[in-house]
């Protein structure tokens, strides 16, 4: 991924984590609360997960890095479905669940079927 790229990942989701964290200390109810560090817990282990070492295998280091990112998703989904009320939002979190499971599953399949070519020093 090239740097200009993957740099805005990085600032845009380091931002997402500070206005979490801020909305963690001024929250009001226990709810609340509970909902927004479930979610500063998932952002934080995301971005964490997300830091790879470029392999120089564009198609290998696109699938490691959004497994993390999908994976941030459902965990933030769950959180949702655990302290949300509405049932439109409630719904799009089961989807997300769901789909961002099946495109996980489908990453790390590929990674699969991609490591000979990374074995055999043959990227693109």
């Amino acid at each position: 991924m090239g740097g200009f790229s993957h740099g805005l990942i990085v600032k845009a989701s380091v931002l997402a984590m500070v206005f979490v964290s801020a909305a963690t200390s001024i929250a009001g109810t226990p709810n609340e609360i509970a909902f927004l560090a479930e979610n500063d817990a998932a952002m934080k282990k995301m971005m964490a997960n997300m830091q790879i070492k470029p392999s120089g295998d564009v198609d290998q280091d696109f699938a490691t890095m959004m497994i993390p990112h999908h994976q941030g998703a459902i965990d933030m989904a769950k959180a949702e479905l655990q302290f949300g009320h509405d049932p439109v939002l409630r719904r799009l979190a089961q989807g997300i669940i769901v789909e961002q499971q099946q495109e996980i599953d489908l990453m790390r399949r590929e990674l699969e079927r991609l490591a000979p070519r990374q074995q055999q020093g043959v990227v693109k």
